[in-house]
């Protein structure tokens, strides 16, 4: 059965699964202080472009959304985002259990508008009530955002600056960060993005890794503790190495970039297939993932033979369903669907 459900169904890059295995019998120190992970993370601080930046591992996206989110916010504090982001969506209230509100904006393609982010902080503080709330304590943005959509620099760089202006941190969930990046409409590269946000981290589970995101902090803003405060709440692993090992593969010869830049070409591919049998797309998403309109008795006939999510309703006779493509999607793969469809 083919599957465009998502882009962690497979396991990892076979350049990750050799590494593991020639490093399988090494006796090496826990919690992210073995040699791979050095070593990684001075890979990272150079495709960054920022040789100061603080890098961690952790185990999965929505416990690092957790902990960064959480580890950045005074108790008064909330995390804005759109209202369509990923913390306010689709993490079953992780952010909410730590105690901190998701501030959740109107959005515009899954994206968060500066206007609307500058006129939600200009009458936060205006009110003469605003002791008595919930304080905008960060901003939060995925680049790819849930709908596939991206952030253009102009766009980060308006964010940003209200973001400064209002002295509250920016925080990038890269999830999806190389589908993004290598993506044909993208205008902003990895050094630009590290420089614009104050914390951001590079998706590993969606991209060629078996699991494990490394957290970068930039500008100094790296909470005290934050290895600790990670323990506390279940994101950091004994065996870091795991991480370490996979993040340094990735990161060397550039196949982060080259393997995310293959899932965008099998996009490219995909968007062209639906084009052609003459298929609805909600929006148009430059990034691994399409977003179709189906009608329910073709939805119900397709997915006896392909693997896709379920998005949204959109009518009475209508869905709006996902096919993300991956690091390990094939041309064969797009092929099999065209017979199908």
């Amino acid at each position: 059965m083919l599957s465009f459900e998502s882009d962690y169904t497979t396991g990892a890059h076979p350049k990750i699964l050799q590494s593991i295995a020639e490093s399988n019998m090494e006796h090496l120190p826990g919690y992210g202080s073995d040699i791979y992970c050095h070593r990684a993370k001075e890979k990272i601080r150079a495709a960054c472009g920022c040789p100061e930046a603080e890098v961690f591992f952790l185990a999965g996206g929505t416990q690092t959304n957790a902990v960064v989110i959480a580890s950045m916010l005074r108790g008064y504090e909330g995390v804005i985002a759109a209202r369509t982001g990923h913390v306010s969506v689709h993490e079953a209230g992780a952010i909410e259990l730590t105690g901190h509100k998701v501030l959740e904006l109107a959005a515009k393609d899954g994206k968060l508008e500066a206007a609307v982010l500058e006129a939600y902080l200009h009458a936060f503080y205006r009110d003469e009530n605003h002791e008595h709330m919930v304080f905008p304590g960060m901003v939060y943005l995925s680049y790819p955002t849930e709908y596939g959509t991206l952030y253009t620099k102009k766009e980060l760089e308006q964010i940003a600056g209200i973001c400064h202006a209002y002295e509250i941190p920016l925080y990038l969930d890269g999830a999806r960060l190389g589908y993004g990046l290598m993506s044909y409409q993208a205008d902003l590269t990895l050094p630009e993005l590290a420089g614009l946000c104050d914390v951001f981290y590079i998706g590993g589970t969606k991209v060629g890794a078996l699991c494990g995101e490394a957290v970068v902090f930039t500008r100094s803003r790296m909470p005290a503790h934050f290895l600790t405060l990670a323990k506390q709440r279940g994101a950091l692993l004994a065996k870091g190495w795991l991480f370490g090992i996979q993040f340094d593969t990735l990161f060397t010869d550039d196949l982060y970039f080259t393997i995310s830049r293959q899932a965008i070409d099998r996009a490219e591919e995909l968007k062209a297939l639906f084009w052609e049998k003459g298929y609805r797309f909600y929006l148009e998403s430059p990034t691994n993932q399409q977003f179709i309109l189906l009608e329910k008795e073709r939805m119900n006939a397709l997915e006896k033979q392909v693997r896709f999510s379920f998005w949204e309703s959109y009518d009475a006779g209508h869905t709006v369903v996902r096919f993300a493509t991956s690091w390990s999607t094939s041309s064969a793969d797009v092929a099999g669907l065209r017979e199908i469809l």
